[in-house]
């Protein structure tokens, strides 16, 4: 076929106004880029410990099955989180990462022209999900870097199907409280779904935050996401779930491909629920470095975000992308955040004492400040 086959004439013309997800660069292609051996990543929210250790002895112990399908339904695992979580199996819905469960909902519940609500300056994907079904995405803006739920509220339509909000939200990693959230749900007609999404759920250290669960009915539209990616450290296996409504949860079960949740990914989830210890070092680590670093960033008069998760958003005096470029040359990657809506800032996530403490000398030296 010929190179230049027309092939945007075969596209959905929606389909043609969807930009690819930006991930955060790999070390692997720093290395090629630069030739640098030594660099640090800190740029996609990933756990600085590693993955669990149980999880890992999970996968050792398992890789001699990989010539058999995994369990389609991840009976064990849905077993093993009904009892965690305090629900009920029908309730869940596993996924290849949360993002899997946030497509699911998005294809069975927002036809071509229907609606999606969320705020201005937060995870990308919501976005690009909406438009490949033909939805159109209503983003609310946020009210001083914080959901707005009231304004959230006031602007669903009839038109409107699904609200995804993000708690704490990326990449600002501020939060909403107990009593807007509860006002909120008092607010939203029943026939829009509202959709949780907790990926750094577990970095919070505030109790007036709320908890999905807390709200999960059989007669309420409201969906929780939740991730193994960030606090358990299973990031490069791709595995998060929903919980919901056991009849919506049917739907999607049924609209997801079968085999989606791969056999290691099952077992180290299962071993990663049991590592308390595990779960306990990666809080302190990430509620320790973000104090720490917060505190420097004051010391240097850098102007950041109040954040309740494991990423600091941070203004630049001058575009971020200038900067992210600049500390790539010196082996520190982080994000720049242009695409998130913030030209002049960026985000770090939180690492080990050690590389947080690079961070903080080599953005000093890219800055000209003293550290």
């Amino acid at each position: 076929m010929a190179a230049n086959a027309p092939f945007t004439s075969l596209i959905l013309p929606h389909l043609n106004r969807l930009t690819p997800y930006q991930a955060g660069k790999p070390l692997e292609e720093l290395a090629r880029e630069l030739g640098l051996t030594d660099a640090i990543k800190l740029a996609s929210n990933e756990n600085p410990l590693g993955p669990s250790p149980k999880a890992l002895r999970a996968i050792e112990e398992n890789l001699g099955d990989l010539h058999r399908y995994p369990d389609s339904h991840a009976y064990y695992l849905k077993e093993d989180l009904s009892r965690h979580l305090g629900v009920f199996p029908s309730q869940l819905l596993l996924g290849n990462g949360s993002d899997e469960v946030l497509d699911l909902l998005v294809r069975a519940l927002v036809p071509p022209g229907g609606e999606v609500l969320s705020t201005t300056h937060t995870f990308l994907m919501y976005g690009s999900l909406t438009q490949a079904v033909g939805g159109v995405f209503r983003p609310v803006p946020l009210k001083e870097m914080r959901v707005d739920l009231r304004a959230v509220a006031r602007a669903v339509t009839g038109q409107t199907r699904l609200i995804l909000l993000n708690n704490p939200n990326n990449p600002t990693g501020t939060v909403f409280y107990r009593e807007e959230w509860e006002d909120f749900l008092a607010a939203v007609p029943t026939t829009v779904t509202v959709v949780l999404d907790e990926a750094y759920l577990d970095f919070t250290d505030d109790p007036r935050v709320p908890q999905g669960l807390d709200y999960l009915a059989e007669d309420r539209p409201l969906v929780g996401l939740r991730t193994f990616s960030k606090a358990y450290g299973l990031a490069g296996l791709r595995i998060g779930y929903g919980y919901g409504p056991s009849e919506l949860m049917g739907y999607l079960n049924s609209l997801r491909m079968p085999f989606n949740v791969n056999r290691l990914a099952q077992v180290a989830a299962r071993a990663a629920l049991t590592d308390t210890e595990f779960l306990a070092r990666t809080r302190e680590v990430v509620r320790t470095g973000r104090t720490f670093i917060c505190e420097e960033l004051k010391r240097l008069g850098l102007e950041f975000v109040p954040t309740q998760a494991n990423f600091i958003l941070i203004r630049m005096p001058g575009p971020g992308q200038e900067v992210y470029q600049a500390m790539l040359r010196e082996g520190v990657i982080i994000r720049a955040m242009d695409s998130y809506g913030f030209p002049d800032y960026i985000r770090v996530n939180v690492g080990l004492p050690e590389e947080n403490r690079r961070f903080l000398k080599t953005l000093s030296k890219i800055l000209g400040l003293s550290h």
